[in-house]
């Protein structure tokens, strides 16, 4: 089976974007504790970008510590989304290669799970751009903890539906601090952390998680439905109660504008 297209994946959000801010989790207060203390400022006050804000999972967030919030999300119907959960911050259409902002007016720029659709090559001379000196570029992804061991069966499971060793539900790639800037004119001085958090949900809300990833919404409904309905099986005799602990480890890269 030939694998989904970057750009197919990147897109593949827009049909499914009341799912994802149903079911996507969110991010734990330790996190914006670790930005606010890698970007070297707190948040409130701050003039914060949050690209590729999507359904506004992390800008509700931001805007909850105070921060000053402009959402950037380049999809329709994620943006649409966006609007009916918050309607008072203010929204534009655009996405990390070419920021529609202007030079040297943010504090700090936020990519929550959405750094890995951009080019570096362009992205990071933008983001430097669009950056006060002094600024913050906050990245950060949740990423399933491998070392939890229903996590890790049910990672090769997803290998073996979909036939291949890089079938993931994490993303498109760049989600190590290594490749982050791979093929950026400029690599920023930067700096990572890891921050482990975990949430208990239903095991439909879990399984409704999962399908909301690019990976099962580029295979079609037919063929992702086939594999979310045998993983209830595993699921349920790993948990009989029907409650799914899901464990990540938040990595969050924050690089600084001189």
């Amino acid at each position: 089976m030939t694998a989904p297209s970057r750009t197919a994946r990147a897109h593949s959000f827009n049909a499914a974007a009341a799912q994802y801010a149903a079911n996507r989790p969110s991010y734990p207060p330790a996190l914006l504790d670790a930005v606010e203390d890698l970007a070297g400022r707190p948040l409130a006050g701050a003039r914060v970008a949050d690209i590729g804000a999507g359904t506004g999972i992390a800008t509700a967030l931001l805007t909850a510590r105070g921060a000053h919030v402009l959402a950037v999300e380049p999809g329709a119907g994620m943006a649409a989304q966006f609007r009916r959960t918050l309607p008072d911050v203010p929204l534009l259409r655009g996405d990390g290669n070419a920021l529609p902002l202007a030079t040297a007016s943010a504090d700090v720029l936020t990519y929550a799970q959405s750094w890995h659709w951009t080019d570096p090559a362009r992205s990071v001379p933008e983001a430097l751009r669009v950056l006060r000196p002094g600024g913050s570029l906050a990245l950060w992804w949740n990423m399933d903890a491998q070392d939890v061991p229903w996590i890790t069966e049910q990672a090769d499971r997803i290998k073996r539906f979909f036939g291949t060793e890089t079938a993931t539900k994490n993303g498109a790639g760049g989600t190590r601090p290594e490749l982050a800037f791979e093929g950026a004119p400029e690599v920023p001085a930067h700096t990572h952390r890891v921050v482990r958090w975990s949430r208990t949900v239903p095991v439909d809300t879990h399984l409704a998680n999962i399908g909301s990833h690019s990976l099962f919404l580029v295979a079609g409904p037919e063929r992702g439905e086939a594999f979310l309905a045998e993983e209830r099986k595993h699921l349920l005799e790993a948990f009989p109660e029907g409650r799914v602990e899901e464990v990540y480890d938040v990595l969050l890269i924050v690089a600084r504008r001189p």
